[in-house]
């Protein structure tokens, strides 16, 4: 009897778990198909429940982009950078998904100390900092057991040469974290979603335009009055723009 129980529960498991269905699965399934706009649905689900990744975001940018949605395919590129920045795959469509955008705005380089130090920590995301600086901490200690319970001079030395560098390992991740931290949190990159939107030299629909962005384009917000936000072109042009026109990166 106790067999055909558990056979019972073992058949109702595997029917249930062939019913309940995995919505970024079902979104990869549909992309493969060709169905991008159900794909998209799918995908965008999994983000209203609060879960994202680099994977997520990057299937989106490659949905919107064989849709040929400029903006959304940027903007969901972005996110997927921002979670893994070191990955080529997501850079390299990025790129190609920029070629669609209309503006060519100049990037006017960045130099000095700032800039090295921003290209280094910008690596990793400050919790992979954060997650490495647990990593050494332990092994700080484990050094620093080597070194307290070691027998002789030689290996002493042996660990208190590897506490050294460990420590110094330490001390950059923990800074790096809180660098990455606070660069994400003054930094407020966004992309234009609109078709075309103008940006004007004061925070007032009157005022006159100064330029015309078209939607991809990205830009960093540097305040906010009312309905209006300042923003900056990476040629470092200033100006006003409808905060209905632009999407928030972070």
């Amino acid at each position: 009897m106790k067999k055909f129980f558990y056979l019972f529960l073992f058949i109702s498991a595997s029917v249930f778990a062939t019913d309940v269905s995995n919505p970024f699965v079902d979104g990869n399934i549909q992309y493969n198909d060709g169905k991008y706009e159900a794909a998209i649905t799918s995908y965008e689900s999994v983000l209203a429940n609060g879960q994202q990744s680099a994977e997520l975001y990057f299937n989106l940018g490659n949905c919107y982009y064989k849709l040929h949605k400029v903006a959304p395919a940027i903007y969901n590129y972005e996110k997927a950078l921002q979670l893994n920045p070191n990955d080529p795959e997501i850079q390299t469509n990025l790129d190609f998904a920029r070629k669609m955008a209309i503006d060519d705005i100049k990037i006017i380089p960045k130099v000095g100390f700032d800039k090295l130090i921003s290209d280094f920590t910008s690596c990793y995301r400050y919790d992979t900092w954060a997650w490495t600086a647990v990593a050494l901490a332990f092994m700080f200690f484990a050094f620093f057991i080597g070194y307290y319970f070691s027998p002789t001079a030689f290996k002493k030395r042996i660990y208190f040469t590897g506490m050294f560098v460990v420590l110094l390992l330490l001390l950059t991740s923990i800074f790096s974290a809180f660098f990455e931290k606070n660069r994400l949190a003054t930094e407020r990159p966004a992309i234009v979603f609109a078709e075309t939107a103008s940006v004007k030299g004061e925070p007032k629909a009157s005022s006159p335009e100064t330029i015309l962005l078209h939607e991809g384009t990205k830009v960093y917000i540097l305040e906010s009055i009312a309905n209006w936000k300042k923003v900056q072109l990476t040629d470092e042009t200033t100006g006003w723009i409808s905060d209905e026109a632009i999407k928030e990166l972070n």
